[in-house]
């Protein structure tokens, strides 16, 4: 569509306050509107068709002072005048899968994330669903690599030892009515979009499946390809194996500017000093478009989307043993895939997400309309669903662009540069795929700006995790407390979580030694009480291990403190 004609639609929706232009390949709008959601309307409005053209944001949300982000209250020279062949900014699932896949080459890959852990953001704060690619169009980046990605992952979790089950995913539909329809959907997703595991299923093969979901459910659409896994373990195992293979990561390190000469960046300034690399990866997630930014190759935007999940106590496990959702035909405004229920690789249920649009990049708050809208809608997909089994619940926030792809792309006027941007759901599931394609994509330019790049022979893909001593039997149980009495002994009750894994939790590979870390890596927290017996324990073995005072131990980052002090002096 020509400038002109979207000035007409956006004057003729908004008045006459915004002003449309197009820099080659980038539609950039500009004004001032004082509602957020408009803001999104009118940028949305603007998409193309035309392949590789994208929105950028420019109108001022006027009587707001647009939330600069977070930053880490260190200041070292921890980093300064490194000079790696890559820096790659962003520590989520797609940078420390990308990270693990450049180690294939010989190479030295440094990884910045300004958190104190990877996979805080996005990556940690998401329903961990492997998505089957079932609703996704032909013809996306998305699209092109769900279902690729989607077969990875019974290897890559198999060697970097993550739990992933294969649990299937079923929508259910209400009107009989509608089956003729979904039929030919079902046949259009195996034939032309290569989904090809989809298939339609009876009321009776619904409930030999799932025998507790809606009695009025009239059929269901199946997907067995889809399964389960923990993000943030994955992401944890990736960097870690990263590591062992070379890789160097730099936490609690932001990216604040970039010197750029010629087409190129030069230097990337950080918090903990400055570094010189040959290429740089932007996989900042909600930041993209501000390192975009930076490097003087801002050709789209970022619009956050906030999207709450709850988890649901254990015993209500059995409900669902799948992804299960249930849908309709009519138009949905949201562009969420609708939320559904999950059964994790831990056994407990986790219900949505929802959809809401923000202008807030670290806003994770959770909204007690957001619990009761989504346990709402999923009460139709399994109506025995308690709220009172909800034992927590968390908020994350999307990096989507308004094309609402992929950005996986060399840099447009900075040469050493590859964008990994718009990476929201399913980014989980494509980014063993995508991984490859951007290291082998990095691999090339390196060697096109003169830079040799050899295989690195001796990369081992194997990780080991954390032993787990629930998932064992009493003769591997036996046999590893013998080995290790630490494993004898139980700190968290809920998740029989042993001292043992604990302590082999903090002394990990990426050196994070919070409360939140290794809940994140063991899980003692994650059960019915949320730490309220065992969250003193784990802070008084993290400063036992790392020989810090207790009042220093971090829930979860700088300025998270747990405790202030003793409140009783010590017997003389």
């Amino acid at each position: 569509m020509r400038v002109e004609d979207l000035q007409k639609k956006l004057d003729a929706r908004f008045g006459e306050g915004l002003t449309v232009r197009r820099e080659d390949r980038t539609i950039i709008v500009s004004g001032e509107m004082d509602n957020w959601h408009d803001i999104v309307t009118a940028c949305s409005m603007c998409v193309s068709r035309e392949k590789g053209v994208h929105v950028v944001n420019d109108i001022h949300l006027a009587g707001v002072e647009m939330p600069k982000m977070r930053m880490p209250g260190i200041h070292d020279q921890a980093i300064d005048g490194k000079h790696p062949d890559v820096l790659i900014i962003g520590g989520g699932i797609s940078g420390c899968s990308i990270a693990r896949e450049l180690m294939r080459s010989r190479l030295s890959v440094l990884v910045i994330d300004k958190e104190a852990d990877v996979a805080i953001q996005a990556s940690g704060r998401n329903d961990g669903e492997v998505h089957p690619g079932v609703d996704l169009n032909k013809g996306s980046l998305k699209q092109s690599y769900v279902v690729r990605g989607n077969r990875m992952y019974d290897r890559i979790c198999r060697e970097l030892d993550v739990p992933f089950e294969r649990c299937g995913q079923y929508v259910g539909f209400f009107d009989p009515k509608l089956r003729p329809i979904v039929e030919a959907y079902a046949w259009q997703r195996r034939h032309i979009c290569g989904v090809d595991d989809t298939r339609v299923i009876s009321r009776d093969e619904l409930v030999h499946g799932e025998k507790h979901l809606n009695p009025e459910f009239a059929f269901a659409l199946f997907n067995p390809m889809a399964g389960v896994v923990s993000p943030y373990q994955l992401t944890i195992a990736y960097a870690e194996n990263a590591i062992a293979n070379g890789a160097e990561f730099s936490l609690n390190t932001a990216a604040t500017a970039m010197e750029v000469k010629d087409g190129r960046i030069v230097s990337v300034t950080t918090n903990r000093g400055t570094v010189y690399p040959k290429l740089v990866i932007n996989a900042a997630g909600v930041f993209a478009d501000d390192v975009a930014g930076m490097a003087r190759d801002r050709f789209y935007s970022i619009h956050p989307r906030r999207g709450t999940d709850l988890i649901m106590d254990r015993k209500a496990g059995a409900l669902v043993r799948s992804v299960a959702s249930w849908k309709d035909l009519k138009r949905s405004a949201s562009h969420s895939k609708g939320g559904g229920i999950i059964h994790t690789p831990s056994g407990n249920l986790l219900i949505g997400p929802d959809a809401v649009e923000t202008y807030e990049k670290e806003n994770y708050a959770t909204n007690r309309s957001s619990v009761d809208a989504i346990m709402a809608k999923q009460k139709r997909t399994a109506p025995a669903l308690d709220g009172r089994d909800i034992i927590t619940y968390f908020t994350g926030v999307r990096a989507a662009d308004f094309e609402e792809d992929f950005i996986i792309e060399p840099g447009r006027r900075t040469n050493n540069l590859i964008h990994v941007a718009g990476i929201q759901s399913p980014g989980l599931t494509t980014a063993p795929a995508v991984a490859e394609d951007v290291s082998a994509m990095a691999v090339d330019l390196l060697q096109k700006m003169g830079n040799p790049v050899e295989r690195n022979l001796s990369f081992n893909p194997i990780r080991k995790g954390i032993p787990r001593l629930k998932d064992m039997d009493p003769v591997q149980r036996n046999a590893m407390i013998q080995n290790n009495p630490d494993y004898g002994i139980i700190v968290c009750r809920c998740e029989e979580v042993s001292k043992g894994e604990i302590i082999d939790a903090i002394h990990n590979p990426l050196g994070v030694a919070t409360v939140d870390s290794i809940k994140r890596r063991v899980r003692p927290g994650m059960g019915r009480c949320q730490g309220g017996f065992c969250s003193p324990l784990v802070v008084q073995l993290i400063a036992q291990e790392t020989r810090i005072p207790m009042e220093d131990v971090m829930k979860s980052g700088e300025g998270s403190w747990i405790n202030c002090g003793e409140t009783k002096e010590a017997d003389e």
